[in-house]
């Protein structure tokens, strides 16, 4: 009876997907509800995650060259203001302080929603000469977004990420460093995440307030929606202008500095839950998931049995191992070991132990094997690695059966009427077309991606001369 309760705790994904969501949150103890309204909790399970995102993509932005850093979480309004399109862009969602103690503050603070002001700010300070440049910082930090409707992961007033920020010499040095950090988030995310992206640029309606050009990383989860998953802007020299950033080059002329900005967030953990999970539960990554392999003693109270499966452990200190030695029944211990999305559950009983064996479970297939326990490290390890590219494989063909191509309009609202993913067409490049289309069909661009192609010659919806092929889709 117990068994079944598990798993039946968990909504079917095809009955409703956003219960089944936040089922799979709730029961695999990724978070927990607080009691500020639109935070949430990150409990040790899904901090865990969070943790293995933030070392590995840390050590990949290191690798480019970045140092990180550390700013105020206050911005004072007088400094939010100096660049117009920006405040404009964050001023419905900034919370603002305006007591110090029992004193109102001469000037409110905001807490910071984003940190290019105080980048800026500090820049303008720090940076004399050409030999200042470039400057190629990042910050783990929490920002705080007055949202409405929040969700855990996706949207919630308060979220962990972090954000690049840096300041060069030249526009083509600035474009290079935006694009860069587009590839190693993209990277990232197939390599590590196993998540195929789509890469491109936002049109001007959707594009960071105050940049130049914005360019994003675009992830499809299973209900066919899309979630931006990561984006870095080119500022040019907006904010250095707004800031007065300036530097004297080596003809001796003072210049203003040309600056980029990129983020990734805890959101990227609702990715990996709505692309991989199933109906069982999670479904982790190997590279991202906290516990890799879960050793589950059967009939743990025979003699042997679970110095057997400790033994094991010690053995496997190569990978993020744990024995699952509590007197819940394995058949529980199986459920859980599932929801949790832990990649690999070996299994070992009295009868393996006689025959020198141990049988091997994969979570993204379901998959058993029985394994020679001399022969166990190098099984474990090869397992892992093909559950990681099986995973990327899975979601890459996923994408690709949910993108569509459509000529005509026609095409493009029966596709949305009938089917959920991304629609590749024309669009003439002009915003009020775009607004009518998000209006009408509650669809967004989702990218002008790198690979251009020539699906017709008019604009999907207004007949136009078309200007650029876009990814359309529904998001998060």
């Amino acid at each position: 009876m117990g068994e079944k309760k598990l798993v039946e705790a968990i909504t079917s994904m095809d009955e409703d997907f956003a219960q089944w969501y936040t089922d799979v949150v709730k029961k695999a103890e990724l978070i927990d509800y607080s009691n500020v309204k639109g935070c949430m909790v990150i409990k040790p399970a899904g901090y865990a995650v969070w943790e293995l995102i933030q070392r590995q993509l840390d050590d990949m932005f290191k690798a480019s060259g970045v140092e990180n850093v550390y700013m105020p979480m206050f911005i004072p309004e007088s400094l939010l203001q100096k660049e117009k399109d920006h405040v404009e862009g964050f001023a419905p969602e900034v919370a603002w302080v305006t007591h110090g103690g029992l004193n109102p503050l001469q000037e409110r603070m905001c807490v910071r929603p984003t940190s290019e002001t105080l980048f800026c700010d500090f820049y303008k300070g720090d940076i004399q000469s050409y030999r200042d440049l470039p400057k190629v910082y990042n910050q783990w930090c929490s920002v705080v977004r007055w949202e409405k409707e929040t969700r855990p992961f996706l949207r919630s007033r308060e979220f962990l990420w972090q954000e690049g920020h840096t300041a060069h010499a030249t526009a083509k040095e600035a474009q290079e460093r935006t694009e860069q950090m587009l590839n190693v988030y993209a990277d990232f995310c197939e390599q590590v995440l196993a998540i195929p992206v789509v890469k491109g640029r936002k049109t001007e309606k959707e594009k960071f307030a105050g940049a130049e050009s914005t360019y994003t990383i675009e992830a499809l989860m299973h209900d066919g929606k899309a979630l931006q998953s990561g984006t870095s802007h080119n500022f040019g020299d907006g904010f250095a202008k707004a800031f007065e950033i300036q530097f004297t080059d080596k003809d001796n002329k003072l210049k203003y500095v040309h600056q980029t900005s990129w983020g990734m967030s805890t959101r990227i953990i609702g990715a990996i839950i709505m692309v991989h999970g199933d109906n069982s539960g999670l479904v982790l990554p190997p590279r991202v998931a906290p516990t890799q392999v879960m050793i589950i003693p059967i009939q743990q109270k025979k003699e042997g049995v679970l110095d057997k499966a400790y033994e094991l452990k010690g053995r496997l200190s190569g990978f993020r191992v744990k024995v699952d030695d509590s007197d819940k029944s394995p058949g529980w211990k199986f459920s859980e070991q599932e929801m949790r999305g832990i990649p690999i559950r070996v299994e070992i009983g009295p009868k393996d132990i006689e025959a020198g064996k141990c049988v091997i479970c994969r979570r993204d297939n379901g998959e058993k094997a029985e394994v020679m326990l001399d022969e166990l490290e190098k099984a474990t390890a090869e397992i892992l690695e093909d559950i990681q590219a099986n995973m990327y494989r899975k979601a890459k063909a996923h994408l690709e059966s949910h993108t569509y191509t459509a000529a005509t309009k026609d095409e493009f609202v029966k596709i949305f009427t009938e089917k959920s993913g991304f629609v590749k067409a024309m669009w003439c490049g002009n915003e009020e077309c775009e607004e009518k289309i998000k209006e009408d069909m509650g669809v967004t661009s989702r990218c002008m991606p790198y690979e251009q192609e020539c699906l017709s010659d008019t604009c999907i919806y207004c007949n136009r001369p078309a200007k650029k092929m876009v990814y359309w889709g529904r998001a998060y």
